[in-house]
């Protein structure tokens, strides 16, 4: 059997995509479906349900599916165990991110990557909505979430923390709180979604349903909202670093951290036969924001 072919129908169960598999590997749709249809002739099964916008695995499929990532890996072993085969990342990676932490944190060091990585191009998708990576046909996604259960492989790239701060001008006319109950006599300024802070206290767990005088779906506006003076502002470190170390936002409720199981994740579709692409994009990142990330720092 092919090993060619074996690569192709292994990605397609990744992403499920004939031709944006086919297109990864060099190879025309038509071209592409020729190949699929070789295995199956040669298996006597069906290993693919086709329809007009995507493709799922057969029973059939999902039992042939880690046997052929299984033959895969140990040719990949044993070409490596004679110092030959190894792959450097080339090709296009699609990317999607959170458009604020994308902007402020992936575009910056971009270039960085593809200097180190001169045969990558980057397709870098910008928005707050979560995409499906399947029908979107991205190899990665990074989110800033606490995230539920899935069949999705997940990276944990940093941690996140999230403070309570205010601009200078706010605090000077309203005062500052000095316990999460204070909250009830102050106006905020919340992304949706998120107007019910949870603080960890000496008496437990407190949940404080806050005064929204303006809402947003983008951290980056409710921060500047808050720097302008509307309100106190529930916010990651990574989006207003810059502003607390400037002093044009002041971190109040120190003493009353949030509960919060949020990080920066990458997620991917399979951890088996990762594509050098990905991997080295989420080493890279891995390696920027290891240990206590550079927005961390605007915290005591």
């Amino acid at each position: 059997m092919n090993l060619e072919h074996l690569k192709l129908f292994v990605r397609i169960a990744a992403i499920q995509n004939i031709s944006l598999a086919g297109k990864e590997l060099g190879l025309s749709p038509a071209v592409s479906s020729s190949h699929i249809n070789k295995i199956e002739e040669d298996l006597g099964v069906r290993l693919i349900h086709r329809t007009t916008r995507r493709v799922s695995l057969t029973e059939e499929g999902k039992t042939f599916l880690p046997h052929a990532m299984e033959v895969l890996e140990k040719v990949e072993s044993a070409r490596a165990s004679i110092g030959v085969g190894s792959v450097s990342p080339q090709g296009k990676l699609r990317v999607a991110a959170p458009a604020s932490f994308g902007r402020m944190h992936l575009l910056p060091a971009i270039d960085d990557f593809l200097q180190r990585y001169q045969d990558l191009r980057i397709d870098l998708h910008l928005s707050d909505c979560i995409i499906d990576m399947v029908e979107g046909g991205f190899d990665i996604a990074i989110r800033d979430a606490e995230l539920n259960d899935s069949t999705l492989i997940v990276r944990k790239l940093a941690p996140v923390t999230r403070i309570i701060c205010a601009s200078p001008s706010y605090l000077a006319k309203h005062g500052e709180p000095h316990s999460p109950q204070d909250l009830e006599n102050h106006q905020c300024v919340n992304l949706i979604g998120l107007e019910n802070w949870i603080f960890n206290t000496p008496d437990g767990k407190v949940n404080i349903k806050t005064n929204n005088v303006f809402r947003t779906d983008n951290g980056e506006a409710a921060r500047d909202a808050s720097v302008k003076g509307l309100g106190l502002t529930l916010s990651s470190t990574w989006c207003c670093y810059q502003q607390v170390q400037s002093g044009e936002l002041i971190q109040v409720l120190k003493d009353y951290p949030l509960i919060s199981n949020t990080a920066i994740w990458a997620v991917y579709p399979s951890s088996r036969l990762l594509a050098p692409k990905v991997r080295a994009f989420i080493d890279f990142f891995s390696e920027r924001f290891a240990d206590k990330p550079y927005w961390q720092k605007c915290i005591s």
